[in-house]
């Protein structure tokens, strides 16, 4: 209990370091060797190797700290005179008074814990912990798995990912090329010398003061690249596919004001207008029943079911004005019956129809120069010259499909199609031929 009475909170109550005489602050070190009276110093005076008469610097010595358990395993020495302390100073009875001027336990605790060690069970000595089982009892039993983190992501020198991402090295937290990258240049040749004229002086801190601007633009740009988790390009655009159409739009045009509003007040600005979109929604779906004379959800049900059916045997009586348009023409009549079965198999049409509407298709999009092509196979490059879609676009979008797949254990057009928001008619496609290639499964 010696022990204890070093470790009070105030450093008046601690003996004075013998090497500068300032108040001791934990930790602290004792010399295992000198005293009595104990010979103590603080961790300054200890690395300079200060020596005092008998005392040397190599010595061996003890690192004083309360920052171990004495009566309870989640209370420390310090807490537990902070605890004394403040019931001395605020009187037996005052916990809430006591819990403030501790910080660090709430008015039950510290009752509790009173109550149980100093008033109920007076002979608290005997129950002091046993140092080295309270050790053990903080030791993990098992190893802590580590995994490595992949945000930011860590690509190859010279990928795509990596030209996406600026050139970031995310183990040095900085960029291959800097924001006005030769910003130095101008300082290169110049040199301050006692020669100089007022005019020329003030002309070369002209130039310093303009450098100082840019670096501020620089580090200001950065600031706003990592507080609005801008590094991790991919899965900033794949947060920001989660919302409706609607509101993407909106956090299109709101994205050039986040600057100014930080990135807490904009994400809850944008989730604000999400969830106000969701509300409208759900208002509308209420109204369409309540006109239609329904004022319950089981009725609801029943009404969306045949609300669906109407909408099926309305496509077939579609379908059936499609095929009278080819009813003379036996060929494209075959065709079609063919697109229809494959549609019906849950695979893209193989044969497109010929309109008559005299409209022509659009050309299969040219991929000579664009960023990616070389990634592609080609069955991966057919499929974007078909769907006309930029290789870049297509590499994201595969990545995401992927990534969803092996989350899910399988993945369905639904998904895709609320993953990757673009045309539904290429989402169908490119969700059609990566399950042809193999690269995912059917939920």
């Amino acid at each position: 209990m010696d022990r204890l009475g070093s470790f009070s909170n105030d450093p008046s109550d601690k003996p004075p370091c013998r090497g500068c005489s300032s108040y001791l602050m934990e930790p602290y070190i004792k010399c295992a060797e000198c005293g009595p009276p104990p010979f103590f110093l603080c961790l300054q005076c200890f690395t300079r190797g200060f020596e005092y008469k008998k005392h040397q610097s190599d010595h061996t010595y003890e690192i004083m700290t309360s920052d171990f358990p004495v009566l309870d395993p989640s209370w420390t020495a310090q807490e537990e005179m902070a605890l004394l302390e403040a019931v001395m100073d605020c009187g037996f009875g005052n916990w809430q008074d006591v819990a403030n001027q501790m910080c660090t336990k709430t008015k039950e605790e510290c009752e509790k814990h009173y109550m149980k060690h100093f008033i109920n069970n007076p002979l608290f000595a005997s129950t002091l912990l046993n140092l080295k089982q309270a050790e053990e009892a903080k030791t993990a039993d098992t190893a802590i798995p580590f995994h490595s983190t992949d945000d930011p992501p860590r690509p190859t020198f010279d990928s795509l990912l990596s030209r996406d991402m600026a050139g970031y090295m995310p183990a040095r937290a900085d960029f291959i090329e800097e924001f006005d990258n030769y910003a130095e240049w101008d300082l290169r040749d110049i040199d301050f010398v006692e020669d100089d004229s007022d005019i020329l002086h003030a002309l070369k801190m002209a130039v310093v003061d303009i450098y100082h601007s840019r670096l501020k633009e620089r580090q200001r740009r950065k600031k706003i690249i990592r507080n609005h988790g801008l590094i991790n390009l991919r899965k900033f655009q794949l947060m920001e596919r989660r919302y409706p159409k609607e509101v993407q739009d909106l956090y299109e045009t709101m994205r050039r004001f986040a600057r100014i509003v930080g990135p807490v007040e904009h994400d809850k600005f944008i989730e604000s207008h999400a969830l106000e979109f969701e509300l409208r929604r759900e208002i509308k779906r209420l109204q369409e029943y309540r006109t239609a004379g329904i004022t319950n959800f089981c009725s609801a049900r029943t009404y969306d079911h045949l609300k669906k059916t109407r909408e099926e045997e309305r496509l077939k009586r579609t379908m059936l004005s499609e095929v009278l348009q080819y009813i003379q023409d036996s060929s494209a009549c075959q065709q079609w019956l063919r697109r229809q079965a494959d549609i019906d198999s849950g695979l893209s049409p193989s044969i497109p129809m010929a309109s008559n509407s005299g409209r022509r298709s659009a050309p299969p999009l040219n991929l000579t120069g664009l960023p990616g092509t070389e990634k592609l196979n080609e069955k991966e490059k057919e499929l974007c010259q078909m769907v006309r879609l930029v290789p870049g676009a297509y590499l994201e979008y595969k990545s995401a499909l992927l990534n969803e797949c092996n989350k899910q254990g399988g993945l369905r057009l639904a998904q895709a199609r609320a993953l990757i928001k673009i045309d539904v008619n290429k989402t169908r496609k490119i969700y059609d031929f990566l399950i042809r290639e193999g690269y995912i499964t059917k939920a």
